[in-house]
């Protein structure tokens, strides 16, 4: 006995998003669906900005990989690729010491996936060039779901993913960043099981510390754990020129955030130009995983808490 099977139907692209400025970036820019992409891509991306300018032109989205702290600038089309789109690029490139550029199309020609080739031939190691064909797909009256398939690709890109990895598992790691990988990848199932605005769909890095998007370049949610300290701790950071000066227009609120809140925060004006605004969990052993169950819940919740009363804030600063 067989049985019934449905029938795997192409939708065309502009039935789902009419624009590509206002329907189809606005949905990329969503963690979910960056998180497809980085898949595609084997990256880490968070999101920067949207409609950057760079020289003449604005990208369309601008991410940082997490893992490597490189700038991921990406460009889309919802038609076949043309000369417009690569001058761009190549201005995009021009502009930045060292970026990987992602361009996304319903179509490569032939002529342009040669140019992506060719440039990640005679380019040295500080740039990567992809090109990435976006299909969206349905079984019968079911919803579309989009698939990102690579075209073109830097030189060796999959060995060396396969190497990165190969060091990550290997070895190589002392047992400190193998306790902090697992924290981490046990966090992010609490996270996500919250339901808030911040996924847990990432990938654990071993490190003491994790970042999350809040929308706006220069300013980063995160969570730390400090095996030495004792403590967690969830905060807002902000990087940047104008760090201090925002810290200063943040804190003038400072009454009206906590309140909201629910709980005092630690406003630092760092050295350098950095700044944190962070909440602590102190007297607790990261190293003790019978107690990550309370130490994931209260990071999850404070990290939650942090973006809802900051997420509009950050947005509406000069």
């Amino acid at each position: 006995m067989t049985s019934n099977l449905g029938k795997l139907e192409a939708v065309p692209l502009r039935e789902v998003w009419r624009t590509e400025a206002s329907d189809f970036t606005p949905w990329l820019a969503r963690e979910e669906n960056l998180t497809i992409l980085a898949e595609a891509l084997t990256l880490n991306l968070e999101l920067e900005s949207m409609e950057q300018p760079v020289g003449p032109f604005r990208a369309d989205i601008l991410c940082k990989d997490t893992a490597t702290g490189s700038w991921v600038l990406i460009e889309n089309q919802l038609e076949k690729t043309d000369h417009i789109h690569l001058g761009q690029l190549l201005t995009y490139a021009s502009g930045l010491d060292a970026v990987t550029i992602v361009w996304i199309a319903d179509r490569f020609t032939e002529e342009h996936r040669s140019t992506l080739d060719w440039l990640n031939r005679i380019t040295d190691e500080k740039f990567h060039f992809f090109g990435i064909e976006v299909e969206l797909w349905r079984i019968g009256t079911s919803e579309a779901a989009p698939r990102f398939n690579i075209v073109a690709k830097p030189n060796d890109w999959s060995k060396a993913v396969a190497k990165a990895a190969s060091a990550l598992e290997g070895s190589e790691m002392s047992e400190l960043k193998l306790l902090q990988r697992e924290y981490w990848d046990n966090f992010h199932q609490i996270l996500e099981d919250a339901s808030g605005a911040i996924s847990g769909k990432r990938t654990p890095q071993p490190q003491n510390w994790m970042n999350y998007p809040i929308g706006r370049g220069g300013f980063t949610l995160g969570t730390q754990m400090q095996v030495w300290e004792k403590s967690v701790r969830a905060e807002l950071y902000l990087t940047g020129p104008l760090a201090k000066e925002r810290l200063e227009l943040l804190e003038q609120q400072k009454p009206e955030i906590e309140r909201e809140l629910g709980f005092c925060l630690n406003w630092d004006p760092l050295q350098g130009q950095d700044c944190r605004i962070s909440v602590l969990m102190p007297n607790v052993d990261p190293e003790n995983r019978e107690d990550w169950s309370r130490q994931h819940q209260w990071l999850a919740e404070k990290l939650n808490r942090l973006h809802s009363v900051f997420a509009s804030r950050v947005a509406a600063l000069p």
